[in-house]
């Protein structure tokens, strides 16, 4: 198998040395950078197939960086290391186009299934496929990336992406907030967190608001679901 290669751009010098100990053992090749600016030369200069970001950072911090990232790669995966936890600064690093967030004090073995998954999803998501995932007049096109309702193209993060994602391929299914959580951020649920609903608000304000026919609703108690109902 090819060897995957992660860029990890962190300040703290022992945390970096000890990933990229952790992460060499485990077959990756790991590339450090001490500062954001460093961090987005490595990554324009050569191939990584993840990143891990902390927030925190001397020159350009985390979220800026991240998404200068995504502006050039929308797919790569992008994992923030941090101590910052308040559903703020989770819902800040999701916008600027994270996948995963993970909080500062971590277990490796926990950021190494993490890492595992986002890679498994990547390559998966590179396997030739023509998805087109259709419910009423919204249409989503899995290989360009697009969105569409009634013809007028909506622009999702790469995380309303992959939660309307989710939603289609369950259409007509309740899914608690466990199910989203486990599929999509790849997380045990959290029940002191509301990122969830906040991003199904997200979703809600761009492809329900301005259209007659709601298509995500509230099962209270159970979670939601994505169906064609007025």
């Amino acid at each position: 198998m090819e060897e995957r290669r992660i860029l990890v751009v962190e300040d703290e010098t022992k945390i970096a040395q000890a990933l990229k100990k952790g992460l060499n053992e485990h077959d990756y090749f790991v590339e450090l950078a001490f500062d954001g600016l460093i961090g987005k030369k490595l990554f324009l200069a050569h191939h990584f197939d993840l990143i891990i970001i902390d927030i925190n950072l001397p020159g350009i911090n985390g979220y800026e960086l991240c998404r200068q990232i995504r502006a050039q790669n929308p797919h790569i995966p992008v994992i923030m290391l941090t101590a910052m936890n308040t559903t703020e600064d989770k819902i800040e690093g999701f916008d600027a186009g994270a996948d995963d967030y993970v909080i500062k004090p971590f277990e490796f073995k926990e950021l190494l299934v993490r890492i595992r998954a986002l890679l498994k999803r990547t390559m998966n998501q590179q396997l030739p496929s023509g998805n087109i995932l259709k419910i009423a007049d919204l249409e989503m096109n899995i290989d360009s990336k697009e969105v569409y309702r009634s013809g007028k193209k909506i622009l999702l993060t790469a995380k309303e992406f992959q939660l309307l994602e989710y939603f289609l391929r369950n259409r007509n299914r309740v899914v608690s907030r466990a199910d989203i959580a486990e599929k999509v951020w790849e997380i045990d649920f959290d029940t002191h967190t509301n990122v969830i609903d906040v991003y199904v608000n997200y979703l809600r304000n761009k492809i329900d608001k301005n259209f007659s026919l709601r298509l995500i609703h509230t099962q209270v108690g159970m979670g939601y679901i994505l169906k064609e109902e007025k």
